[in-house]
């Protein structure tokens, strides 16, 4: 699996962008090499170089990182999730349970509500946890700063909470839950499984928002 930068098809502005040191040519244009298929030097947009009225790319600040991190980061992500949910559900089953101190059909209803109110709170958290950290952190959550990897956008602008939300709930969590549940799982195994043979590195979901996961 390569973890080179591969700067076909990105937008000005990409931090995936040719590094300062990438083959220019008399004419300043980055990645042109003379017998590359042009006479003179490559009209503007080859080779991802920019056109005279765009702004010049920012150059080579982030490497792809690799599949394993990124799986990684989505365990350690899920234990704390994980943990939460536990901590949650305790706290709401322990607080509902003195229903029982009155009589023992009501410390039931109240415990299935109380559990009730507990789940609901955990799809809060579990769906918040990472726009938050996101958005504080553009583009990390804990996981990913366990493994030294953040989530960066190709258009170069920071990971706001808004968009964390897209990426992460909109597109992450309910497309790609439904399809999941339409395809008995296989879409979201395609999802977790496409970085191992795309040139940089993308999950799916990262086709839909264009981001790219990098080493921080």
């Amino acid at each position: 699996m390569s973890e080179r930068p591969n700067d076909s098809g990105l937008t000005s502005g990409d931090p995936l962008a040719p590094a300062p040191d990438a083959p220019r040519h008399e004419s300043g244009l980055p990645g042109y090499e003379p017998g590359a298929g042009y006479s003179s030097p490559p009209p503007p947009g080859a080779f991802g170089a920019p056109s005279q009225t765009a702004p010049m790319p920012s150059a080579g600040r982030y490497q792809l990182a690799g599949w394993w991190s990124r799986v990684g980061a989505t365990l350690i992500d899920g234990v704390i999730i994980g943990i939460g949910t536990l901590v949650i559900l305790a706290i709401f089953g322990g607080v509902f349970s003195v229903g029982f101190f009155a009589d023992e059909d009501t410390g039931v209803v109240a415990v299935v509500v109380g559990l009730m109110l507990g789940f609901l709170a955990v799809a809060i958290v579990a769906l918040l946890y990472a726009p938050l950290m996101m958005d504080r952190t553009n583009g990390k959550t804990l996981g990913r700063m366990a493994m030294g990897i953040r989530v960066v956008r190709a258009n170069g602008q920071p990971i706001t909470f808004g968009f964390a939300m897209l990426r992460e709930v909109a597109v992450k969590a309910l497309l790609f839950g439904l399809a999941g549940s339409l395809t008995f799982g296989l879409a979201n195994l395609a999802d977790v499984l496409w970085p191992l043979w795309d040139d940089e590195n993308r999950a799916l979901h990262d086709f839909l928002v264009d981001t790219r996961t990098v080493r921080d």
